[in-house]
């Protein structure tokens, strides 16, 4: 349940209303001018209401829950509860949060800069900008448009943000140039010296770390991730890409567009992750490897090898997964026989 204190909820809304913003079909008997004025999980929904089924492991939830209105799919469009208005759609799920964005939409800050901001005179701040307290800006940095700054960020030299970019606090950004609509989540690192060295008995000799990163629109970062500038071509991040907490991404990666990359995944200098690929948590990915586009790697796989486009991935090493599971089915019939002699 959403706490007040947090969370300022915008108006109520009907359910034909609820069905114009997430494109839904009101389901057999639907009142659609039945009033809905928050969001809650099916256990706790009272007739005010909004829920949603996606998962089938809450069916039983669904068949008892008293919410006013309720997303469904297609399959379960005839067996709601008396007195819930459903609302049908192929995406329950992104429905719901469609119309979660309309309860609850994202407040932007009155435009001010902070006293205690500390913003060189050569660097440029756009129109309609939130600079909170502490904030240092470089000279030559460029800030767009409707940007929001927290506390205590750093913005290097010459960096470039374009506009309705929001960066969170004890966040540091050096040698990047950052697009529109950009969301990076509070103590991100982005544009510090790659990890790179020449190995040498006598002591090693750093490897200057002449690149930049490249971060194109509609990106989200999460929190405490880093992601290291290139020793001479560029880190890019790919528009629209996702990416979650404690995530390393090193020198020269190239992260095509909407690829989503789970907490605690790393991704070795120089590694390219073709479009649309997902990473589970704590996957690895060795060093100058290709992941192909849509392909799927399991959590906590360790690949070390290039994966085709479209293929699923798990283990360590990463082989497909349809192999993994044989394998372990194999293995487990030997124990088992082991066991009985």
């Amino acid at each position: 349940m959403p706490d007040s204190r947090f969370f300022k909820r915008n108006s109520s809304l009907s359910v034909g209303q609820l069905a114009d913003i997430t494109k839904a079909e009101p389901g057999p008997g639907a009142n659609t001018d039945h009033i809905i004025e928050d969001v809650k999980p099916l256990d706790e929904a009272g007739a005010a209401d909004l829920s949603f089924l996606d998962n089938i492991k809450y069916k039983e939830q669904f068949l008892v829950t008293k919410a006013g209105a309720c997303f469904v799919s297609p399959d379960f469009a005839d067996k709601g509860p008396e007195g819930v208005n459903l609302l049908v759609t192929p995406t329950p799920y992104k429905a719901y949060a469609m119309a979660a964005q309309a309860f609850y939409p994202d407040a932007f800050p009155e435009e001010n800069i902070s006293e205690s901001a500390h913003i060189h005179e050569g660097a440029k701040i756009g129109k309609g900008c939130v600079i909170a307290p502490g904030v240092v800006i470089a000279q030559g940095a460029e800030i767009g448009k409707r940007c929001w700054i927290e506390a205590n960020v750093t913005i290097g030299e010459n960096v470039q943000i374009g506009n309705h970019c929001r960066v969170g606090a004890g966040s540091t950004i050096s040698h990047a140039l950052i697009e529109d609509h950009v969301r990076i989540y509070p103590g991100v690192r982005i544009g510090q010296d790659g990890f790179g060295f020449a190995i040498d008995p006598q002591g090693h000799v750093k490897v200057p770390q002449l690149g930049r990163v490249l971060i194109e629109s509609h990106v989200e970062i999460g929190a405490n991730t880093c992601i290291d500038r290139g020793a001479g071509p560029d880190t890019v991040i790919g528009q629209g890409t996702w990416i979650d907490n404690l995530v390393q991404i090193g020198h020269n990666a190239k992260i095509g567009k909407g690829c989503v990359i789970v907490a605690q995944v790393g991704i070795s200098g120089s590694a390219v992750i073709e479009d649309f690929v997902a990473l589970g948590g704590q996957a690895g990915i060795a060093g100058h490897l290709r992941v192909g586009m849509g392909a799927r790697i399991s959590a906590q796989a360790g690949v070390m090898r290039d994966v085709p486009p479209g293929e699923e991935q798990a283990g360590t090493p990463a082989m497909p997964s349809k192999q993994v599971l044989r394998q372990i089915v194999a293995l487990t019939r030997l124990t088992e026989k082991k066991k009985a002699s």
